[in-house]
């Protein structure tokens, strides 16, 4: 009987999220694609100096990829930069490592997300871009908006324009937070906490065509309550009480 041929992936787009040694010349690739979704990839022989993988699999950086195979790891058939943005450094770096965290965690393998694709290639453009300008401002702004779209994409963040629990409209003046397992509710008094026209004007963000944008322009408005309320609801949902990444940066500001 003549053998089955491997199943192969057209070329698609892709971020590599992380990579793993796998023998003395090849690597376990964790690869976040267009069509696909997140998927595990074996770059056989990418160690290797005149490997044509050695260059260009990198993290935050746009590639096109191909891969074949039907188990759990796929093999990778071709991988060709894509250009348009150099790589983040220093805290752009970081904050592009925690993303590829966030994604690793809470996206499982081969769950296509076409649109939350879009909204990292936007984040990570982001970022590059405040290495490009030294003089830039920090994007909070973009990475509060990607946690955001993230949160939405994977099922587990409420309506923004209701309280969760009674499902009752927002009081304009009121004032409410985000909690992991009760959704969008009253604050108490030392919460920090947002009022119902700014929890209205992320949902409307989030519900624009032009998602990304518009809602890293309602973020802005907001960081310094919002942060620590996302923060929260993603450590509950990725199942630990604070990410590597952000133990990385604090072991970083403490040094």
């Amino acid at each position: 009987m003549p053998a089955v041929p491997l199943k192969r992936h057209p070329s698609e787009p892709a971020y590599i999220l992380h990579r793993y040694d796998w023998s003395e010349s090849s690597l376990i690739l964790d690869a976040f694609t267009r069509s696909s979704g997140r998927v595990a990839l074996v770059a056989k022989g990418a160690k290797r100096p005149s490997s044509s993988f050695r260059p260009v699999l990198l993290p935050l950086q746009p590639l096109h990829v191909s891969f074949g195979g039907e188990g759990e790891i796929k093999t990778l058939k071709s991988a060709d930069w894509v250009g348009g943005h150099v790589m983040p450094t220093g805290a752009a770096l970081l904050s592009g490592l925690y993303l590829n965290e966030l994604l690793m965690r809470l996206l499982p393998r081969e769950d296509g997300h076409p649109a939350l694709f879009d909204y990292y290639a936007q984040a990570v453009k982001a970022l590059a871009e405040q290495t490009a300008d030294p003089q830039a401002e920090a994007p909070q702004a973009a990475l509060r908006a990607f946690e955001l779209l993230l949160l939405r994409e994977t099922g587990v963040l409420p309506q923004l324009d209701l309280q969760t629990l009674t499902l009752e409209e927002l009081t304009l003046g009121a004032r409410y937070t985000l909690v992991a397992e009760g959704g969008l509710l009253h604050a108490a008094s030392n919460d920090r906490a947002l009022t119902g026209q700014q929890w209205l004007d992320l949902q409307a963000a989030l519900d624009d065509s032009t998602s990304f944008r518009a809602t890293e322009l309602a973020c802005s408005a907001v960081l310094t309550e919002l942060k620590p309320q996302l923060r929260t609801l993603l450590n509950y949902h990725c199942g630990t009480p604070r990410l590597q990444t952000r133990q990385l940066m604090m072991d970083l500001q403490n040094l």
